[in-house]
């Protein structure tokens, strides 16, 4: 069976400060909703830099993995789920962010 990943994709905050005060209790809330035990993360966050040909269309991409695409759309109908994705769209000043939800190919 393949592996599920949640990503949602932030666009560049309008402020870049506030937006890492923000998203950190946005992890802090996700750890407590979720009830992750300390040590444990099921979560990637990347912050993408600029390069060469310019400032990336977005800030920072959000990576949850899960094992199958069942258990993510288990996952996703989960109130604390559904919780912090309102809380990620709060966070996300820059405008809303791209969510999406995809499956391993080989």
């Amino acid at each position: 069976m393949a592996e599920a990943r949640l990503i949602a994709l932030y666009p560049y905050p309008s402020d870049v400060e506030q937006f890492e005060r923000d998203y950190q209790a946005h992890l802090r809330l996700l750890r407590e909703k979720l009830q992750l035990p300390e040590g444990v993360k099921p979560y990637s966050v990347t912050r993408f830099v600029e390069i060469p040909v310019g400032k990336p269309a977005f800030y920072q991409m959000f990576i949850m993995t899960f094992p199958s695409a069942e258990a993510l759309q288990e996952g996703l109908s989960n109130p604390a789920m559904v919780e912090l994705a309102e809380d990620a769209v709060r966070v996300s000043s820059g405008g809303p962010p791209v969510i999406m939800a995809g499956v391993e190919v080989a």
